[in-house]
This record gives C-alpha cells, structure tokens and sequence, in this order.
C-alpha cells in the first residue's frame, strides 16, 4: 500500500491534507526529493516555515526556491557547524551565526524577506536572528520550481549528494508577505496561525521523486 501511495505521488500533484504526516528522507542521494507546486510567479515579500529533524554534521539544503533567472530564488542552507545558517534571495547570501539549532529533534524554523528593504531574517523554535540585507529593489519572479530535500545548483535541477537532506519534514506553510514576530512565534508554538496562502501543508500539491516517505509524525 505504501509503494502505491509513493508511485501515485511520484507521477500526479494531487492535494492531500498532511496534517499529522511527514516527509522522510532516509538516505543521502542526488536524485530523491519533492517538488511542491504553486501558481505563483511573483513576490516582493515571502515568509517561509517549517519543521526539521536531522543528525547530518555536513552541509546540506532544506527549502530550494528556484527561478530562471536566480537558482537561489529563496534557500535555506544548513552548514556543518551547527549554529550557522545560510539563506540565499536572488542569489544572494546572507550568513546566520549563533542559531540554536540541535541534532536529532525538532525544531522550526521561518525566514522571512522583502523586496523594499532587502533585509532577510530567520527564527528558529521562535527566536530571531539579526536581519541580514541580501537582494532589494527587485522581486523574485518567473515560473518557480520548488524542492524539499535538495540544492537547486541550476534551475529544476544540478543536485548533488553531498548538499542533499537525510531526515525528516514536516508543517510546511508559504506567504507571499512578511509574517509579524508574534504570528511566528504562533507558528513555532503550534497554535492559532494562519496557513500559508502559497504553500499549505493541510492542502499540499506535491511531487515525489525517489526515495521519500510520507509517515505519521
């Protein structure tokens, strides 16, 4: 029943409600991960949030927005040492130091940015960093390919083994504006939030390529 579930997923986006579910990625690849849909083709603001559980030591990508003028449309980046982080607008990056991030538990984490300023912050379990200015001035836009689990080194692909995400996924939500500091601290605590109007994790179109699970969390 599983292997139709993954074959079904592998070949339609279809929206399923995951709510209670994760995404398992059980082992390092250049091929597996999900392609999540959207009909969005501009932003001149994003907030992103989800749940992550990993015990990998070694760099590797979570959330991979592309667009084909920028790979790195939207990027959470996670660096071996574990308290920094890297996120990329328009291919620009911007370096988190300092996070309190663990191995083997959950945590969320939200990023947020907007075209006026330029200014990228990230939150992890609720608590911010330092803003970062990244790309202002300029939206991210064109037809967006989006993947959890895998690095967009070129736009809908350029996947390496060794910046792929063995673990597990879950709550995923996407706005198109910038989330205030106490919805996302809602959001980390689990309660009273607002889905995301981009991405929905109760109302998911999604893709799955290889080797992914969708488990009870």
């Amino acid at each position: 029943m599983l292997l139709l579930l993954l074959l079904v997923a592998s070949c339609a986006a279809v929206p399923q409600n995951l709510s209670g579910k994760m995404f398992t990625f059980p082992q390092e690849t250049d091929t597996a991960h999900v392609s999540l849909t959207t009909s969005s083709q501009n932003f001149n603001a994003v907030t992103v949030c989800f749940r992550f559980f990993t015990d990998l030591k070694r760099d590797h990508a979570l959330f991979s927005l592309s667009v084909p003028s920028h790979d790195n449309g939207f990027l959470f980046y996670n660096m071996a040492k574990l308290d920094s982080f890297e996120m990329s607008v328009r291919n620009t990056i911007a370096k988190f130091e300092g996070l309190d991030l663990k191995l083997n538990q959950w945590q969320s984490v939200c990023g947020a940015w907007d075209a006026v300023s330029g200014l990228v912050q990230m939150w992890v379990d609720g608590k911010p960093s330092s803003r970062k200015f990244t790309s202002s001035g300029s939206d991210i836009s064109g037809p967006m390919i989006i993947v959890f689990g895998q690095d967009q080194d070129a736009y809908g692909g350029g996947f390496d083994a060794k910046q792929s995400f063995v673990g597990m996924m879950s709550d995923l939500h996407m706005w198109d504006h910038k989330l205030s500091p106490y919805e996302i601290w809602k959001y980390a605590k689990g309660f009273g939030y607002a889905p995301g109007n981009v991405l929905n994790w109760n109302s998911l179109e999604f893709q799955i390529q290889g080797r992914v699970l969708i488990e009870n969390a």
